[in-house]
């Protein structure tokens, strides 16, 4: 997708203008509306089209204004037209143009600041995104004919420069998206990693821990759930050093379970296809380091990935076995289907040992029950620092990631007290699952500021109402941790 910022509208195929709620034109609407002899009104009243988020209304080859046709683009209430209702409004114009055989959409938005307009930019790139690659039959009415916006702004300068920084992040969440939208074939550990790899060229530092390398370090918990798998476990370190010179990191950590079949506790059939994006979590992560080298932010941060593929064969860890974790606590594995804490054991362990950072934060498709918690909306949060839980609940509502922080009280910890070792990976039964999941991470974060964020519910979207979020991978967590780390973390 190309993104154009213009000063003038000039003659377009499709010009996008705001709207209101109660259908009142923004910017040069009302100018355009009386060029056109009120059609656009007209056009307002003869429909139940009102302004309202999201909704849109063509109207065809107005006389008087330059275009093949306006889209009156729903912009929702005038005091609440923050960079939200901007990046939805835009996103709702190109989801209701794409298809329509015109190949450039432009957005009028020069009655708002610069930086509006590259948010409504920011917003197409999100919006136009497709995983199609492996689409080789296509009808022509279905492959998106919009290839160039061309936002209108009082000031082209001042909206590329505001772009710029937000290009990096859609770069991304898209990079994020990818990852999460390929098949387990495709990307299996060493491919996620060496894809990872390539970070290095916007100036990441990369290293990739093989097995005999993890088997040195002592990650018993991490190298058990791999070992069903003829395909290797990996662990990615990834560096930026944006901040003060010998300043403590920030820390990232992500489950990254390229695929999932549950192991010898073997899932059902019905719908095991959908484990490909058990890796959310640390493809989130590698789109959150993306987007902080590729903005060249101003702090030193670490993420780390623990990648493996989860299967069953006459290799494979069993229900009852006992493994060592790089902590030197063991580990009773009761279901080898609770297997990302396993891995996630092992990764923040190596995490707050080797770079002593100021906090960690986790992200996994930990478990179902933060579904049955809290829905499809939501992500759970899970955390000993006060801290971190507002600036977490802080950044959220400024990108439209939600999420729901969550108790772990001390007297649940006995759940996952084992009898023949120091811990087990399950709690007593089905109740407070996500909790006990929690649980069972702090005991590997040696005392470090720590979240846990459960994204079980938000990594996949099926039947999107958000216009920047297609359905499938969604890259939850790349904006909402790069807003976290811009707003309190940068120098």
């Amino acid at each position: 997708m190309k993104i154009e910022f213009v000063a003038s509208s000039g003659a377009a195929e499709i010009l996008a203008l705001l709207v209101h709620e109660g259908r009142a034109l923004a910017g040069t609407g009302p100018a355009l509306d009386q060029a056109a002899s009120g059609a656009l009104v007209k056009a307002m009243k003869n429909s139940r089209f009102n302004g309202a988020a999201s909704s849109s209304l063509n109207v065809a080859a107005p006389a008087g204004i330059d275009a093949n046709a306006v889209l009156l683009v729903g912009a929702g209430a005038a005091d609440k037209l923050d960079d939200l209702a901007v990046e939805t409004a835009a996103a709702a114009a190109y989801q209701a143009t794409k298809l329509s055989g015109a190949e450039v959409l432009t957005i009028d938005v020069s009655h708002l600041s610069p930086e509006l307009a590259a948010r409504a930019g920011f917003a197409v790139r999100l919006a136009a995104y497709r995983f199609a690659k492996y689409l080789t039959k296509q009808k022509a009415d279905k492959i998106p004919s919009v290839t160039t916006v061309r936002v209108v702004t009082s000031d082209v300068k001042a909206a590329e420069a505001a772009f710029q920084p937000l290009s990096a992040v859609a770069d991304a969440v898209l990079f994020a998206r990818d990852l999460v939208s390929e098949p387990a074939n495709i990307l299996y550990p060493a491919e996620f990693a060496r894809r990872v790899k390539e970070l290095e060229a916007l100036g990441a530092k990369v290293e990739i821990l093989g097995e005999a390398e993890m088997q040195k370090l002592g990650m018993g918990s991490l190298l058990g759930v791999g070992q069903g798998s003829v395909r290797e476990s990996q662990l990615a370190v990834i560096q930026w050093n944006g901040g003060k010179e010998g300043e403590a990191p920030i820390a990232f950590v992500g489950k990254g379970v390229c695929f999932d079949t549950g192991g010898i506790s073997l899932k059902p059939a019905d719908g095991m296809e959908e484990m490909k994006w058990d890796m959310g979590g640390a493809a989130a992560v590698a789109g959150l380091m993306h987007a902080l080298v590729g903005r060249k932010a101003k702090v030193n941060v670490v993420g780390v990935l623990g990648l493996v593929e989860n299967m069953p064969d006459g290799n494979a860890q069993r229900p009852g076995d006992v493994v060592t974790s790089m902590s030197g606590q063991t580990i009773e594995v009761l279901n080898t289907d609770a297997e990302g804490r396993l891995v996630l054991a092992d990764a923040l362990w190596y995490t707050q040992d080797r770079f002593k950072p100021k906090f960690m934060i986790d992200l996994a498709t930990l478990t179902g029950a933060i579904i049955i918690s809290l829905g499809l909306e939501y992500a759970g949060v899970f955390t000993n620092s006060d801290e971190l839980a507002a600036n977490i609940a802080d950044a959220g509502p400024k990108v439209g990631e939600k999420s729901w922080r969550m108790p772990i009280p001390a007297e649940y910890d006995r759940h996952i007290d084992s009898p023949i070792a120091d811990v087990k990976n399950m709690g007593n039964g089905r109740a407070g699952g996500s909790i006990t999941a929690a649980l069972f991470l702090q005991r590997f974060t040696n005392g470090t500021p720590w979240a846990h964020i459960d994204i079980a519910s938000t990594a996949w979207v099926k039947d999107s109402k958000n216009p920047t979020v297609p359905d499938g991978a969604v890259g939850y967590g790349v904006r909402l941790l790069d807003r976290m780390v811009a707003d309190h973390y940068e120098g």
